[in-house]
């Protein structure tokens, strides 16, 4: 499969066969210095939102390079959509599951600042730690070759999720290690343009924040019988949905 590189969304708005694509900045100078890309070479290009062009290489520079688009693809966003609700947490471990989650499929990534999150987001620490999250998510889109890069949303607090709940069409899955429903035998409802899945900080959910998300219409769920870490828990759902779902 030829090399995956993201340019920014809308970059390839109305691009068609035929047409040149350049690829520079950071991207470019990637690409021709240390993935040594020469001409000839075939590249496919994705915009994050689901356009994909390949085509192979006519000409490189010193930070960048051009190709002549010979293939034009549009890939719709699956839904439902896989929403990734992750507690903040200590060690990295919340940057490891949206690593791992992007691999897997997650279609957008929720920062919860849980009542047992011991990593905190405040002031500055708000949209660095958001930035963080989605550097990650594109890396791990190009790493997995995929065409849409999940987009990294604004952290909520347990009341925001909670109104998410009542939205229509949203179907709300709170992981419980002790939760009377396996995950694998869950039934997403045939209705919903997103199932968002709910995943606690390395502590664990507090019962006020359970209380108030049923109360919200979450349900909620297990994946087996061990207890998973807040870094293993959310990828291993997404895992589980996708295969729930047909994807996989």
């Amino acid at each position: 499969m030829a090399s995956l590189h993201l340019v920014g969304p809308g970059a390839l708005d109305g691009v068609g066969v035929g047409d040149p694509v350049r690829l520079d900045g950071a991207e470019g100078r990637h690409a021709v210095s240390v993935a040594r890309v020469r001409v000839g070479e075939v590249l496919r290009i994705a915009d994050g939102q689901g356009t994909v062009v390949s085509g192979a290489v006519t000409a490189t520079g010193r930070d960048e390079l051009t190709l002549t688009v010979d293939d034009v693809t549009v890939e719709p966003q699956p839904r439902p959509a896989l929403v990734l609700v992750q507690a903040l947490a200590k060690g990295g471990r919340d940057e490891m599951a949206v690593q791992a989650g992007t691999e897997i499929g997650v279609d957008r990534i929720v920062p919860w600042s849980a009542a047992r999150s011991v990593s905190r987001w405040d002031g500055a620490k708000v949209e660095k730690g958001r930035a963080r999250w989605a550097a990650i998510a594109q890396e791990a889109a190009k790493q997995a070759v995929r065409s849409r890069v999940p987009t990294v949303s604004a952290p909520v607090t347990t009341a925001q999720l909670a109104a998410v709940g009542r939205e229509a069409r949203r179907a709300l899955v709170v992981l419980d290690p002790v939760g009377a429903v396996r995950l694998s035998a869950w039934e997403p409802p045939a209705d919903v343009e997103e199932i968002v899945l709910v995943v606690g900080p390395e502590g664990g959910i507090d019962g006020s924040e359970f209380d108030r998300l049923e109360a919200a219409g979450a349900v909620r769920v297990r994946l087996g019988d061990t207890v998973l870490r807040t870094s293993t828990a959310g990828p291993a759902a997404l895992a589980v949905l996708q295969t729930r779902l047909g994807r996989w």
